[in-house]
Order: C-alpha cells, then structure tokens, then sequence
C-alpha cells in the first residue's frame, strides 16, 4: 500500500483564479491535441535538500478519455492502469492487485487529468503559464499531499517532454520522456488488466 500511495503522490500533483483562467484553457486545450502518447521515462526522486533519493526508469501511455498505462520497470516492477472506468495497481513483489474506481482518483489524483476535460475538475486547479510549460496548482480546500506540478512539451508540441511534481514534504519527483509517439493508434486493451491467478486483490471499487 505504501508504494501505491508513493505513485499516487507521483500521479497527483492538478475554484481556478480569474487571472489564471486563460492559462488553465490553454493548457486544456494543448492536452485536447494530445488524443494519445506513449513514451518512456526516466525518473529522479530528490529530497527538499536537493539530494537524491531513488532514480527508475518505464513507460507510460495515455488515450483520451482517462486511460492510463504506467508501468515502472526499474527499480521496482509495478503497474498502474486505468481503463477510464476501472483503475489497477499491480504490485509483483507484493503479489498483490488494488482495484479503485478511476473517477474518485481524480480529486487526489490529478494527473489524471491530462485526459480529461471535465470542467467541474478542472475548476479544482490553478494553473500559470511558465517559461518552459504550465505550472499547476490545487486551490484551497482541496485536498492533495502535491504541492505542485510542472508540465512542459517537445518544442511546444503537443508530446510530453516533462513532469515534475513537487510534495508537501519538498520532495521533487521529475519525469523526462523518450522515445515518444503521439497520436498513433493505441489498442484499447493497452488499457486493460487481468489479475495473474493467485494474487491477493484489495477491491476498494465497492463493485460500481
């Protein structure tokens, strides 16, 4: 459980300020562009002294709407994936399987948003334009362990280059992305997940 909050932290990170508004809408509407990605990525956790804490490597794909495939194959072997309705985290080591409604992830889990264009949760986000991307905030009252998250794209395109998310805590997660494809054809079962036989499943879906 604790590796799924980790990555839930990673994954999080997005009532919107008036001066902020026309950047939130472009940043809406750059995402809107992004109909699918896949990538791998490099990662580096550091600490708010500036040391670092873990470095790992995997592939992430994203499809509109709200499906996401986040695999981490270094230093550990998980998996996280979201259908648009149902999400999974895989854990090997642990042999176990969490099985989460995707839409009540989106509150503590804005990443989520980079595929969604629901504006009731858009709303929940401050976002301002930067140098090199969008910086985005969650506005008061709601609730997120993520302080910030920093988001910038390949020569102002609409492929990802970076994440970077900083926590309550100082710590910096920072994603760099490779090898990218946008807008190509992803099959929806990319998006799909069976449990492994023999695997203890923690179903906190209530069955919805």
């Amino acid at each position: 459980m604790k590796k799924l909050n980790s990555l839930l932290l990673v994954l999080s990170g997005l009532i919107a300020a008036p001066s902020f508004a026309d950047d939130s809408q472009a940043l809406q509407d750059k995402l809107a562009t992004l109909k699918s990605f896949k990538a791998q990525f490099a990662q580096k956790v550091t600490d708010k002294e500036g040391q670092a804490v873990m470095q790992g490597e995997g592939t992430i794909a994203l499809k509109q709407p709200m499906m996401i495939r986040w695999e981490q194959t270094n230093p550990d072997d998980t998996l996280f994936v979201s259908n648009g309705d149902k999400t999974y985290y895989f854990d090997s080591f642990a042999e176990q399987v969490t099985i989460m409604n995707t839409h009540s992830l989106i509150d503590s889990t804005p990443f989520v948003l980079l595929t969604s264009k629901d504006p009731a949760q858009w709303e929940k986000y401050s976002v301002q334009a930067t140098e090199s991307g969008y910086s985005v905030t969650p506005n008061k009252g709601v609730e997120s362990q993520v302080e910030q998250l920093d988001i910038t794209f390949v020569d102002n395109q609409a492929g990802l280059a970076t994440l970077v998310v900083t926590d309550n805590s100082g710590q910096l997660s920072s994603f760099t992305f490779n090898d990218a494809k946008v807008n190509t054809e992803l099959d929806a079962t990319v998006f799909e997940f069976t449990p492994p036989e023999g695997v203890e499943i923690d179903d906190q879906s209530h069955g919805e």
